[in-house]
C-alpha cells in the first residue's frame, strides 16, 4: 500500500453508475503496484490531519452549513480531471466510504473508466495497518 501519513498541520441525471468497491486489503495491494492513484475526497482539514501517502485531495464537499448540511463541490469532476485522465486507475476514498461511493459514481457518470471506491474509507485502511491498537494508560 502507499503508506499512511499523518501531518500536523450526482453527475448528470439518469441512472446511477455502478462502481466497484474494494476493501482495505485489496486497496493496499492495488496501491502498492503504483498503477493506481488515490483521490481523497474528504475536506481539506481532514486530509491535513492524515492521509495515504501520495494521495491527491479533491473535496467532494466544501463545507458543512450550521444546519449540518454539506455544501457540494460543484467543480469536483473538473478538479479531478485536471489531475487525472479519464482512463487513469483511481481509488476514491473518504473517511468511512459513504462520500467516496457518491464521488466515484459521479466520476464514472462523467466518463472515468477505472474508478474503485474504498469500502470503509480511510478508517478501514487504518484498521488494516493496525488491527489491534495498543491502549496506553497514563
Amino acid at each position: 500500500m502507499g503508506s499512511l501519513r499523518s501531518s500536523g498541520s450526482g453527475g448528470g441525471g439518469g441512472e446511477k453508475a455502478s462502481v466497484e468497491s474494494v476493501d482495505a486489503d485489496a486497496a493496499c495491494a492495488l496501491l502498492s503496484t503504483r498503477q493506481y492513484g488515490y483521490v481523497d475526497v474528504r475536506m481539506w482539514e481532514d486530509f491535513d490531519a492524515g492521509h495515504v501517502a501520495g494521495a491527491r485531495n479533491v473535496p467532494y464537499y466544501l463545507s458543512v452549513t450550521p444546519h449540518g448540511r454539506p455544501e457540494k463541490n460543484d467543480r469536483f469532476v473538473d478538479q479531478v480531471a485536471a489531475l487525472h485522465g479519464k482512463e487513469d486507475r483511481l481509488i476514491i476514498g473518504c473517511r468511512s466510504g459513504v462520500r467516496s461511493r457518491l464521488a466515484a459514481a459521479e466520476l464514472v457518470d462523467a466518463g472515468f473508466t477505472n474508478v474503485k471506491n474504498l469500502e470503509g474509507g480511510y478508517l478501514s485502511l487504518l484498521k488494516s495497518v493496525n488491527p489491534h491498537p495498543t491502549a496506553y494508560h497514563q
